[in-house]
């Protein structure tokens, strides 16, 4: 049985295409069948048309996430939430309230999400103690806001089995003082045991699922990202394959390291989609993050510790034979850098394996974050056809932080989005959820005003137009997932990927452009979310 028709009239239909403005929009089978007049379009329709009147809203193209953690945003709903806490009492009341909400049995492990310790009075990572005081008969772990670090308590390190002789991996750090464990682990020891906890329950995390799946759709998102995915997440994936719960399109990149069984696993959805579920890529990290002081830079740190300039996770040989790997396989690969000395070894050793290769094909490489990439490296970023796609909502949420961290004149070339825009570069942005909110009209109103939570303008030169920052939450997305020619802006042919917002983010004061309110998501023709 076909869907129902749909033709849109009256308002913005703001397309993204060269005809910037459409009068009327009319949809068949979940594509888009024709643009232009309405009384051209209703000629085009049968008696299963439903016409709806926009009433000054505008319908535009769906956002597009370009990185995030799908999973790990699902997780969040099922765990202790720290975001909003500003000092170590604040975290062991939030601890104990979810002990006691959720009726945690002993022995059952416990997950804190979104502390920072930049923001909290104590102006330090949560301490061993704390956690051994507020949860003394569970294993606990804390994960700074980042999802690059995070502090256990005495049960968790012995249920991971972590002592003192527990040497430190290449790219990692368990924290000991005077040869006693703190409990902060960071980077690439983090990455490995965050990955070893039990998981919830899978009814519980398939409720989660749909949860998290439902609040990216709040936000105008058609498309997400699952942006490592591990041996873990393999029965989990192939559940939504089998029981078709999506209704969003999500799309995976495989851990690189463990290349060959993913593959296997998911043959049926390598670089199509299956049921909304598609393999696009690999995924690597070769650096920490700016706010937590382990993003690795070519210049160094400010602050107590002299010539400090934190450090890779990888040796150039391992990053350039990942790099052979991902062009042989004709597989795009998206790398986490986020200091200038990351992005460098990044471009230089792409660059080295496509001379290796002999490569012809372009793979479109994304530079994860790229928030401390500079203007100096952006030629060879185009000459690479490498995508940087900028966490620009830092400016925002770390931005005072950054100034800290690096000093104004430094912070303020953080996501540089203007600048690679001047070289012709396309560039997208994402919100790295679960570290932020999947909030595109955030992202965009960062993008435009680079404005800190202070109110410092932060890099007045990097801003970008409405317009543009509109792009790289939609058809520049597209193009990052080799997807330009079905998603990104509203064309005949394309599919039905829609979002009606409030107002013309085009037409309003930039400052106000974080106010406009999401009011209806459509994918494929049909309304997965709409404002009460």
């Amino acid at each position: 049985m076909n869907m129902k028709e749909k033709l849109y009239y009256n308002g913005d239909i703001l397309t993204l295409e060269e005809e910037m403005y459409v009068e009327a929009l009319l949809i068949k089978n979940g594509k888009i069948y024709k643009l232009g007049k309405k009384e051209d379009l209703i000629k085009e329709t049968s008696n299963n048309v439903e016409q709806i009147d926009l009433q000054g809203k505008t319908l535009m193209p769906s956002f597009m996430d370009a990185h995030s953690h799908f999973s790990g945003y699902a997780s969040s709903f099922t765990q202790v939430d720290l975001a909003e806490t500003v000092n170590f009492k604040e975290i062991a009341e939030a601890i104990k309230k979810f002990i006691e909400k959720n009726k945690v049995p002993v022995g059952k492990w416990i997950q804190g999400d979104g502390y920072d310790q930049n923001f909290l009075e104590e102006k330090v990572h949560p301490t061993l103690e704390l956690l051994d005081q507020v949860a003394p008969n569970n294993p606990l772990v804390v994960k700074h806001k980042s999802g690059h670090m995070g502090v256990f308590n005495t049960m968790a390190l012995k249920e991971l089995g972590i002592t003192a002789d527990t040497p430190n991996p290449d790219g990692g750090v368990i924290e000991k003082k005077d040869g006693v464990l703190t409990g902060y682990i960071e980077e690439a020891a983090y990455m490995y045991y965050i990955q070893r906890l039990p998981m919830v329950s899978n009814e519980a995390f398939m409720d989660s699922l749909m949860k998290a799946q439902n609040t990216y759709a709040s936000y105008g998102i058609t498309t997400v990202q699952e942006g490592f995915v591990v041996e873990q997440l393999v029965p989990i994936f192939q559940y939504l394959i089998q029981s078709k719960m999506l209704k969003i399109d999500l799309i995976g990149f495989l851990n690189i390291a463990k290349a060959d069984e993913l593959r296997e696993r998911f043959a049926n959805c390598l670089q199509k989609y299956d049921n909304h579920v598609k393999m696009g890529g690999y995924k690597t990290f070769l650096d920490g993050s700016p706010q937590g002081r382990t993003a690795w830079m070519r210049t160094p740190y400010e602050g107590e510790t002299k010539n400090y300039y934190a450090y890779g996770t990888q040796k150039d040989e391992e990053v350039e034979e990942k790099l052979e790997r991902a062009i042989k396989d004709n597989m795009q690969i998206i790398v986490h850098c986020n200091g200038d000395a990351a992005c460098e070894q990044y471009i230089t050793q792409y660059g080295i394996a496509r001379k290796k290769t002999n490569a012809t094909n372009d793979i479109r490489p994304v530079i994860i974050h790229a928030q401390l990439l500079d203007r100096d490296q952006l030629d060879k970023v185009k000459a690479l056809h490498m995508i940087p796609s900028f966490f620009v909502a830092h400016v925002y949420h770390w931005g005072d932080i950054h100034i800290k961290n690096y000093g104004i004149e430094r912070a303020s070339r953080i996501s540089i989005a203007h600048s690679a825009q001047e070289k012709g570069i396309i560039y997208t942005f994402h919100q790295d959820s679960p570290v932020i909110d999947p909030n595109m009209l955030e992202t965009i109103w960062c993008a435009v005003n680079r404005q800190t939570k202070t109110g410092v303008l932060l890099g007045e030169d990097e801003k970008v137009s409405p317009l543009d920052a509109l792009k790289a939450v939609t058809k520049n997305v597209a193009y990052q997932y080799f997807e330009e020619d079905i998603k990104g802006t509203l064309k005949e042919g394309k599919l039905a990927d829609l979002v009606i917002l409030d107002k013309n983010i085009l037409k309003i004061d930039p400052m106000e452009i974080k106010d406009v309110q999401v009011l209806e998501t459509i994918k494929e023709g049909k309304t997965i979310y709409k404002k009460a």
